[in-house]
């Protein structure tokens, strides 16, 4: 390169007299820790990982010691890791290859999901040919001098073999350990916070790895297990929540597919819906504040990576909440479409906005004219009767299927700030097939009938669904008294009397 000359012009180029390497300050693991995951994202972004390494079951434990959370994992059946992989993906910024259908996009996610939360991330693996390795990373060491520890080979099979019903030839442990989320819960409010922790990260797995999870081949399960006994505290399977799995649309020809011409990527398919008005559904209702659920639905590799929102392409409003469009996003990189680090979103250049005044459907019709039609659907349907409605009850809680539990809160309104009833076998009198703790919203029943409910299988936290689910609609409204009448009591003592007959005449069949 020439000697600069100095110019009274617009320099266009910037002279340079060399180069020289700056590697990241330790400091920069400091930037992980604030990268602003929520916790559900964080967790969701580790259960990509099990994707991309092939897993079919993935397990998100909560660990107990009494009223303490002590640790967090994530355990999968994937293809696994030897050292040289491990060490890539504990490296920052170590570069990894991605796959066409790979969710792993920038490498980040294992690192900032992780230490966004926790002190202390282990990550334990073991492939078909190599034996079990672990990696860990202490945020306060990490800070100081990227110092990554080599876990000792002993704990690593000792904790594999521990989730040996999973991992049985290959399959990766993440490990969070002094999460801080965990170390603000104070005496007594354990078991609040796990109801709601799951809740909210049984919906963003549900919305987010809703056609992952559509598929019987793929299973996430979220449980929580006494650290010591390894009993299972509980244990709910996570069900998909498809945004756009209303029974019938909410408009006739709907669903419709438009074709927006897109400058830089070619042509965009967006799949437009319409809701049904008023629907109660959980993938319409409980995904969210419906202003924020209207609009596009943006998938990567079939994975939703924004969930509503119109990309500045216009200003979301009441009379919007039915519309819902599904996008997948080109496989091909381009530089329309960016998806965040966190894969909670997809910013677009003004080439989207221009291409979705240009999109029809084959027939002709407009993305402008679905848009009006969305607004209709809407108007007409507040100008009608208001439909029955259901009283609103308390929620069903720990016993009972999760499936089930979806479908009462599908059916069901619920009441808010209510804590769930829960259902446990206990030791009863042979009289009584069932009895009511409204003090702790528990419903007892007697475990000397089980047998007469599992086919001879052995029973476990979610059995016989029938009759939990049965006994809820029974009894719920029992719960929101303030006493207990005498006719009610008569009610509980009828259905105790005929259940006992009915369980023995099962038992001697």
């Amino acid at each position: 390169m020439p000697p600069y000359q100095p110019s009274s012009d617009w320099q266009y180029e910037i002279p340079t007299t060399g180069s020289k390497r700056l590697p990241p300050a330790a400091r920069y693991v400091e930037s992980l820790a604030h990268q602003g995951y929520g916790f559900e994202a964080a967790i969701a972004d580790l259960v990509d990982n099990s994707i991309d390494a092939g897993a079919h079951n993935v397990v998100i434990s909560f660990l107990r010691d009494e009223d303490r959370l002590v640790s967090l994992l994530v355990v999968d059946d994937g293809q696994g890791m030897n050292d040289e992989a491990l060490d890539t993906a504990m490296t920052v910024g170590g570069r990894q290859e991605y796959g066409d259908k790979a969710l792993g996009h920038f490498g980040a996610g294992l690192k900032a999901a992780s230490l966004s939360h926790a002190d202390s991330l282990t990550v334990i693996s073991r492939t078909k040919r190599s034996p079990s390795t672990g990696r860990r990373w202490l945020t306060a060491r990490a800070q100081a001098d990227f110092t990554c520890d080599i876990v000792d080979p002993g704990y690593c099979q000792d904790l594999i073999d521990r989730y040996d019903g999973l991992i049985e030839w290959h399959g990766t442990i993440v490990r969070w350990d002094k999460v801080r989320a965990f170390d603000t819960i104070t005496a007594g409010q354990a078991d609040r916070y796990l109801d709601d922790a799951i809740e909210k990260l049984e919906t963003h797995l549900g919305l987010h790895l809703h056609r992952f999870l559509a598929d019987d081949a793929f299973n996430v399960d979220i449980v929580v297990e006494d650290v010591t006994t390894k009993e299972e505290l509980d244990h709910r399977g996570v069900e998909p929540i498809d945004p756009f799995g209303y029974r019938l649309p909410g408009r006739a020809g709907y669903p419709r597919t438009y074709t927006a011409p897109v400058e830089g990527v070619g042509d965009v398919a967006l799949t437009a819906h319409i809701w049904q008005p008023k629907s109660p559904l959980v993938s319409f209702r409980g995904i969210g504040p419906l202003a924020e659920r209207q609009g596009f639905y943006i998938y990567r590799n079939d994975r939703l990576v924004q969930a509503g929102g119109w990309n500045s392409t216009r200003s979301p409003e009441g009379h919007l909440a039915l519309a819902r469009i599904a996008i997948d996003l080109p496989a091909e990189a381009n530089d329309v479409f960016s998806l965040t680090v966190k894969k909670d979103g997809v910013t677009v250049t003004p080439a989207f906005a221009r291409g979705l005044e240009q999109a029809a459907d084959a027939t002709g019709h407009t993305f402008g004219e679905y848009v009006q039609e969305a607004q209709t659907t809407y108007r007409e349907a507040a100008k009608r009767v208001t439909e029955v409605t259901r009283d609103a009850v308390i929620p069903a809680g720990k016993g009972l299927d999760p499936k089930l539990r979806r479908t009462l809160r599908d059916e069901l309104p619920e009441l808010e700030g209510e804590e769930p009833i829960t259902f446990r076998w206990a030791s009863l009198a042979p009289d009584l097939f069932f009895e009511l703790d409204r003090d702790v919203r528990e419903i007892r029943l007697n475990k000397l009938y089980r047998t007469a409910f599992n086919g001879g299988r052995r029973g476990g936290l979610n059995d016989a669904p029938v009759v939990k689910s049965m006994l809820y609609l029974m009894v719920e409204e029992i719960f929101q008294k303030s006493r207990v009448r005498a006719t009610r009591a008569d009610k509980i003592a009828l259905w105790n009397s005929v259940l006992v007959a009915a369980a023995r005449c099962e038992m001697t069949r």
